[in-house]
């Protein structure tokens, strides 16, 4: 095809014509038009020389101003020595990295995760088979996500957590600054598992020093204190389950978690056993208690009680069972300086003289009392329903025990019988 290349003149008269035209306009910029047949589009290219070769370069110029602004960057690349089209090719790539890049960030923006959607996550995922997950739940939404639920996790650094934890300190609830720190930092490690963050800002905050360490309970309650119990109970008004429940504990060495969770069929009368399924004991293995007289009396008496026909303690609208901190709180209710809402004459109704006990201190009082009998450890670990820490032994010796366990809880029915009977009878007949 024939190009025609014309000096130049005023380009508001160039029309297109048949052939192609290249219209001069000094240093090198020609416009060029194309012929009718291809529609007479005009545009701007640029001749210069490169390494001693004539080349050619089209602009993206859209007027005849641009397009002289542009020939004259080309000109400033041309003195240093750099090769327009080559450049050209390089803008290309860089302006396409920024694109890709600027992408991912967007990407990246809409996908961010607050804390409350990681805690979420976590939920979901690894505390599905918790037996403690709605308490993890209750815990985090009363004193973690209020401070943290809106920020993003990306953001979180340590000062964020240690400020959260200086607030418990200031509470002097250091064992709960102390577990949930250590939630904390599992639903950390759990982000960075997941890729959703890089670094877990817990990793370098120590909970023993910014918590409190770690401390092995050590309360049990004295002969004297469970006779004083038995005397105090009547006084603080706790609910006829609660009393139900102290005794049990004490009379067959069970967790509170285990009790609270005990249905009716669980509890076979006329064989005197109570079988706590594996779903709800704590070493995830089926153990059954046999009953001394005591603890079958406090069953039944809380049986007649109970109008619920599934749940032996259960919650407000018989739906299930009680929560597992409800019988602790109550019983840490009466052992304070707190005067507490309509019982302000029994908030310190069971006050004993060793300090402050919780129901898991019962379970202990019951072993120590097994022990003071002479009844052997082996047998207060199997009545604990404790899992051989001695893998030896956890493998090769499988025997239950079963005979010499029922002896030793009926050892320590009668024992407690004769501290307290006497009391427990006066209490059951208060009107």
């Amino acid at each position: 095809m024939a190009i025609n290349i014309i000096k130049p003149l005023t380009f508001s008269h160039l029309k297109a014509t048949e052939t192609e035209q290249l219209i001069k306009d000094g240093g090198g910029l020609f416009v060029r038009i194309r012929p009718i047949t291809n529609g007479g589009k005009i545009s701007f290219r640029v001749s210069y020389r490169f390494d001693k070769k004539p080349k050619w370069i089209d602009l993206r110029a859209k007027t005849l101003p641009e397009a002289r602004a542009e020939r004259d960057e080309i000109k400033n690349l041309l003195r240093k020595g750099v090769n327009p089209k080559l450049e050209r090719k390089l803008e290309l790539e860089r302006n396409k990295q920024q694109q890709q890049e600027d992408l991912e960030a967007i990407a990246k923006l809409q996908a961010r995760m607050t804390v409350r959607d990681l805690f979420v996550n976590w939920c979901e995922i690894d505390l599905i088979k918790r037996k403690d997950k709605q308490e993890v739940i209750r815990m985090f939404e009363k004193d973690v996500l209020p401070d943290l639920g809106n920020l993003y996790v990306e953001d979180i650094r340590k000062g964020h957590i240690a400020l959260l934890i200086s607030k418990l300190k200031k509470r002097e609830v250091l064992h709960l600054a102390r577990n949930l720190l250590k939630l904390i930092r599992q639903m950390f490690r759990y982000a960075v598992n997941s890729d959703f963050i890089e670094f877990d800002p817990t990793a370098s905050l120590s909970i023993a020093k910014i918590t409190t360490k770690p401390t092995e309970r050590e309360r049990n309650l004295s002969e004297l204190e469970v006779r004083a119990l038995a005397r105090q109970l009547p006084s603080a008004k706790l609910l006829i389950s609660t009393e139900c429940a102290i005794w049990i504990c004490l009379s067959t060495t069970c967790r509170i978690g285990e009790l609270c969770k005990a249905k009716s069929l669980d509890i076979d009368f006329e064989n005197k056993t109570w079988t706590i399924p594996k779903q709800n004991s704590k070493n995830k293995k089926a153990h059954t208690i046999f009953l001394s007289d005591f603890a079958l009396e406090q069953f039944i008496k809380l049986k007649e009680f109970s109008t619920n026909e599934v749940w032996l303690f259960p919650n407000r609208d018989g739906s299930s069972h009680v929560c597992d901190k409800s019988i602790t709180k109550q019983i840490g209710g009466r052992q304070t300086e707190t005067i507490m809402s309509n019982r302000s004459k029994c908030n310190q109704a069971l006050v004993l003289s060793g300090g402050k006990w919780t129901p898991h201190d019962l379970r202990r009082t019951g072993a120590t009392l097994m022990g003071d009998l002479g009844i052997s450890s082996d047998v207060i670990d199997k009545c604990l329903n404790h899992t051989e820490e001695n893998k030896m032994k956890r493998t090769y010796q499988r025997q239950k025990l079963e005979k010499e366990q029922a002896q030793a809880w009926c050892a320590l029915g009668d024992r407690l019988n004769n501290l307290v009977a006497k009391e427990i009878t006066q209490s059951s007949n208060r009107p």
